[in-house]
């Protein structure tokens, strides 16, 4: 075809606006491996080819003589210039494939100028291949920071909720998980911890944890610090139990893995944009799929504020807008989760025009609630919907302070994992939307959530309407009782709600879930309410202050009050009013011998570490002692 060419020659038309867009984003996406060629330069050098059919469509004329056109010759390009071959595979293998692609490429050349001003709408007048050099650099610090945090945050409480005096020992729960699932265990929930779960071991993971984190906020030893972060804090999950049961916990494992992949190749962005879809996606569909009627009536702020697990001071102020503002933010949050995560995947302009309503949610959640490192990770997830440019424009010249590679490419080894991962999320997404799956796919989606792989989101898919709130007590001689404060959930109403998050008090959350049910659907409570009575100064240390300072009651029981905001210009000076409820757990304490008063006792087994002994009347107890069906959240028989 020519004496001259040494590579593949692209000839498109250099009169044409739309054509030279295209070429400069291709030039720069292929470098030296394909030369373009203006038609008005190349027709006197390719002998075959009409000015005619130049004008018509681009065309890709390899040095061995073989000419593309049209669709093909975009296709071969990108594959000839090392991009991606998936293109050019499709269109030699797949039945149909090329007939839909030239159709459209016709239909696009036919009307050139009019998809010029698309393309500039969409992308801009400079059209250039995106770069992700600064937001994998930014990002892997702030996950650095966010692991740091966590790790942390978890130290200061592992020894009191699943050390080895714990309430929730993890050495115990490992050897129950063992008995009852031989080896398997092992692979059901993966965990250094089946080697050792000493106090020791279990704060040294956190103190490793912490210095992984470390070495990602000063950029040293990325690879090597998130796979340590990794798999020590997927160790600390799955064997957590309750207390490590959060979304978030897996949205960190989830994060921290595709971490893993930054730097190797592109795909690994798209990767993380499919994680923010489905966490934001998901936590919208699952509003209405739940059939909740405060989401579809549009009520469902009018009491968030008041009732999420820990408020804190602007929650109150929200909590007194006006109905009709939290009705308009009520159906800004559906359609900021369930219409803008679907410009994630939309041309450059779009997709940083989503990038507001999405991290705007996330700071007004931030600011209205304490959910731990949630909002913060969110927030740093958000930064793959731009790019260096974009985030140049932001950060101004700090962005040179992260313009360095986070790796050395691997195109092969991040294509074969984005394949894996993105099925991965797609298995986990469609069982969130109850798509229906064989048995093997169930078990295989709760794998993957063992091993941290990937996982289902959803935040308040149900809406709770009402605060029932524990208060534990103690007494030496049944008649005055002393409140153990907790420091951080709702007690005295004269207490301002606090500010904790990024720090998550775990057994302050769990407080929260257990209010909603039963102590029989928590059965951890009974061993929260044992160490109580023991006195053990480690999981005291978790509260406000210990009311018998050091020396245990003689009996523990814990009673409800219903919880709400006082309102703005109220009489009341505090922050809450409360109304009793009724029972929770009536007394309890420690088994004695002969004990025996013609009240009918229940010995309740809290595991190896003791026995305590229930007292209660042979007949139903309502859970909560008050009329109205809002508050009959179960009853318990007694037998």
């Amino acid at each position: 075809m020519t004496q001259h060419a040494t590579r593949p020659v692209l000839i498109y038309d250099g009169d044409c606006g739309f054509c030279k867009l295209w070429v400069q984003y291709w030039s720069e996406l292929t470098k030296d491996a394909i030369e373009y060629q203006p038609l008005q330069h190349a027709l006197g050098r390719f002998v075959g080819l009409t000015r005619e059919e130049l004008e018509r469509a681009v065309h890709l004329v390899h040095p061995d003589g073989r000419v593309w056109a049209g669709a093909a010759a975009v296709y071969q390009l990108l594959a000839q210039g090392g991009t991606s071959r998936w293109p050019a595979l499709l269109y030699e293998r797949v039945p149909g494939f090329a007939g839909l692609s030239e159709r459209a490429y016709a239909l696009i050349a036919a009307h050139r100028p009019s998809f010029y001003r698309l393309t500039v709408a969409l992308w801009g007048k400079e059209l250039r291949p995106p770069r992700y050099q600064v937001v994998c650099q930014l990002f892997l610090r702030l996950l650095g920071l966010i692991w740091l945090l966590a790790f942390a945050s978890f130290a200061l409480q592992a020894r009191a909720l699943i050390g080895e005096h714990g309430i929730l020992p993890v050495t115990e729960y490992f050897a129950r998980l063992g008995d009852y699932l031989g080896w398997q265990a092992w692979w059901r929930a993966p965990s250094l911890f089946w080697l050792s779960a000493s106090d020791s071991v279990v704060l040294a993971a956190c103190l490793a944890g912490c210095g992984a984190g470390a070495l990602l906020v000063v950029g040293r030893l990325l690879k090597p610090a998130l796979a340590l972060a990794f798999v020590l804090y997927l160790s600390i999950v799955n064997g957590g139990q309750e207390f490590l049961s959060y979304q978030w916990d897996a949205l960190l494992l989830e994060a921290g893995l595709l971490g893993f992949f930054l730097g190797w190749a592109n795909s690994a962005v798209w990767l993380f944009r499919w994680l923010l879809f489905r966490l934001y996606f998901l936590s919208g569909a699952v509003k209405l799929l739940s059939g909740d009627p405060s989401w579809r009536n549009g009520t469902a702020l009018l009491a968030h504020f008041e009732t999420q697990p820990l408020p804190n001071p602007v929650s109150w102020y929200v909590h007194q807008l006006p109905e009709p503002l939290l009705r308009l933010a009520c159906a800004a949050t559906l359609a900021t989760e369930l219409v803008a995560p679907w410009l994630i995947f939309a041309p450059r302009r779009l997709r940083l025009a989503a990038a507001v309503p999405l991290a705007g949610l996330q700071v007004a959640i931030l600011l209205t609630g304490n959910y731990a490192f949630f909002n913060y990770l969110t927030l740093a997830l958000c930064l793959f919907l731009l790019d260096d440019a974009a985030l140049g424009s932001i950060l101004g010249r700090c962005s040179q302070w992260f313009n360095r590679p986070v790796g050395r490419p691997r195109p092969r080894v991040a294509r074969a994992a984005s394949a894996i991962l993105f099925l991965a999320g797609l298995l986990t997404f469609s069982q969130t939307l109850g798509v229906p799956m064989p048995a093997q796919a169930s078990e295989l989606v709760t794998q993957l959530g063992a091993w941290g792989i990937s996982s289902g989101y959803g935040l308040f898919a149900v809406m709770t309407t009402m605060r029932p709130e524990i208060i534990v007590e103690g007494s030496n001689d049944g008649e005055d009782w002393r409140a153990y404060e907790f420091r951080y959930k709702p007690g005295q109403v004269h207490r301002p709600p606090p500010w904790v998050a990024p720090h998550q008090p775990r057994l302050d959350w769990q407080m929260w879930f257990a209010a909603l049910g039963s102590y029989q659907d928590n059965p951890w409570f009974l061993r929260f309410v044992g160490r109580l009575l023991e006195g053990d100064p480690r999981v005291l240390g978790l509260l406000e202050a210990d009311p018998f300072n050091g020396r245990p009651p003689r009996w523990i029981r814990a009673v409800v009050y219903r919880y709400r905001f006082t309102r703005l210009g109220s009489s009341s000076r505090g922050w809450w009013e409360r109304e009793f409820l009724g029972i929770y757990l009536r007394p309890v304490q420690q088994k004695t011998a002969g004990a025996g008063d013609g009240i009918r006792t229940r010995d309740i087994n809290l595991g190896k570490v003791a026995l305590y002994q229930l007292s209660y009347s042979r007949s139903a107890i309502p859970l909560y002692d008050c009329p109205g069906a809002e508050c009959q959240l179960g009853t318990y028989s007694g037998e």
